[in-house]
């Protein structure tokens, strides 16, 4: 045992300063966007979607470099992503619209200039862009939008970031 850890000494200092950086940038991370979330008003499910979301990609990023310090065979996992890759690529190819609008989700968080509550119009052609609507929720992948008549209007949030918007007062 003592001979495992000499050979991999610099293995294992490599793969306790990485998980302590990335038990670090979480900390950091999660509290960035909690005071995100925080000052624009959003409530708190929407944060912590958010924060999954933040938490999913360092996971990724820590296996990654943890990979990498240890040396793993590139060919052999290689072969192993690419495959993967490949079957989600198609899944996602078939679903783009799905991710668009996950993407925009989490954009929409950080730099969305309305918030809960607030009344919009929204200049699309498909829509009547005349109708004032009432922000009544904002989700991962779409907000709701009410009319003054009480009708719902679920509205892709990627549609949300191409279409113009404008705040009612």
């Amino acid at each position: 045992m003592d001979n495992y850890f000499t050979r991999n000494q610099t293995e294992l200092v490599a793969t306790a300063v990485t998980i302590a950086l990335f038990i670090i940038l979480k900390l950091i991370l999660t509290k960035v966007v909690k005071k995100t979330g925080e000052s624009s008003k959003f409530i708190e499910i929407r944060t912590k979607l958010v924060n999954k979301y933040v938490t999913i990609i360092l996971y990724i990023i820590a296996i990654g470099i943890l990979t990498f310090i240890w040396g793993v065979n590139f060919k052999e996992i290689g072969l192993l992503f690419s495959s993967i890759f490949a079957v989600i690529g198609i899944a996602l190819f078939a679903q783009w619209s799905i991710l668009s609008n996950l993407t925009a989700g989490v954009i929409l968080f950080f730099a969305f200039p309305f918030k809960i509550g607030d009344k919009v119009r929204i200049l699309d052609n498909d829509i009547n862009s005349e109708t004032i609507y009432l922000i009544e929720d904002i989700k991962a992948f779409h907000v709701s939008l009410r009319k003054e008549s009480g009708e719902l209007l679920v509205y892709p949030n990627s549609l949300m970031m191409q279409k113009a918007v404008a705040l009612i007062n």
